[in-house]
């Protein structure tokens, strides 16, 4: 048995009811639940693990991934429901970095036919994402950089879009603590990797799986104008930590602001006057097509 929870504001797609179709003339046992509100998805990932739902299918954005997320951790690990993704949002982040079908029927019959794993989630205080949390002026990149600029430049609309922000971005002053990490100090912009990618394509951690276990850290600490160079250069190094751009691997996280800050958690925002972020490793089983990049454990 399916239950597909779909977003409202894709009710009316008719690919979407095409394939539903489809599959039902196949024996295949669907159910669909619709979203109108924040929480209905929450709710409606509890309501099937009461009815014995095996698979629940999340049609939507990486909001719609990011909330049926927080749903399954809010239920005990053994009576989660196995989780689909059905790309229907407008970046499709993490969806894409997972290499899932974008086409309703194709994306459906992976729910139906695929083989799932058993992938990390974020922990962030008392709230849960699977993709990307990003704070300071990464946060305000990552939603408002114009698709046309995006379109022209290709992956470079995030640097550039970057560049221009910091120029005119008020540091934050804060510390970050892990194990064998102490940092205090300006920083202009921070991300939290689970997944690879934010803001429709753009390449945050390349280097990041979701089932390895380890949160993937980037900070930007301030710099002056005369290091514009060296910061573009170290933004475009994914693998080493330079002057300004630092790059980590960690279990678990601190962010400790001196003022009370906001963050995005897959795009959702959050604020609270500190956050713990910390890997719960392997908590939810996750279909993904087979050789899935951002699987280590794939078992090709």
């Amino acid at each position: 048995m399916i239950r597909v929870i779909l977003n409202g504001k894709r009710a009316l797609d008719e690919t979407f009811r095409d394939a539903v179709m489809q599959l039902r003339s196949e024996g295949v046992e669907i159910g669909v639940r619709v979203t109108w509100e924040y929480g209905d998805a929450i709710r409606f990932v509890k309501e099937a693990s009461c009815e014995g739902v095996e698979k629940v299918v999340i049609a939507g954005g990486d909001g719609s991934v990011n909330e049926a997320v927080n749903g399954l951790m809010r239920l005990p690990k053994a009576q989660r429901p196995k989780l689909s993704i059905l790309p229907m949002g407008t970046a499709n982040d993490f969806a894409t970095a997972c290499e899932l079908p974008v086409l309703p029927l194709e994306a459906l019959r992976l729910a139906v036919e695929g083989e799932s794993y058993a992938v990390d989630v974020v922990q962030a205080n008392d709230r849960y994402f699977i993709n990307v949390a990003s704070s300071g002026f990464g946060a305000q990149i990552v939603a408002d950089t114009p698709p046309s600029l995006k379109n022209f430049l290709g992956g470079g609309a995030y640097t550039l879009s970057a560049v221009i922000r910091a120029l005119g971005y008020t540091a934050h002053e804060g510390r970050l603590i892990a194990d064998g990490l102490d940092v205090e100090g300006k920083t202009i912009a921070g991300v939290v990797c689970n997944g690879r990618q934010a803001g429709g394509g753009q390449m945050l951690a390349p280097n990041a799986y979701i089932d390895d276990g380890l949160l993937d850290i980037v900070i930007i600490l301030e710099f002056p104008v005369t290091d514009l160079g060296e910061v573009i250069a170290e933004m475009l190094d994914y693998e080493h930590s330079g002057t300004y751009v630092k790059r980590f691997q960690k279990r678990w996280v601190e962010s400790i602001p001196k003022t009370k800050s906001a963050v995005n958690l897959d795009g959702e925002p959050y604020s609270a006057k500190s956050i713990r972020f910390e890997i719960r490793h392997k908590e939810i089983e996750l279909l993904l097509p087979k050789g899935c990049p951002v699987l280590k454990d794939s078992g090709l």
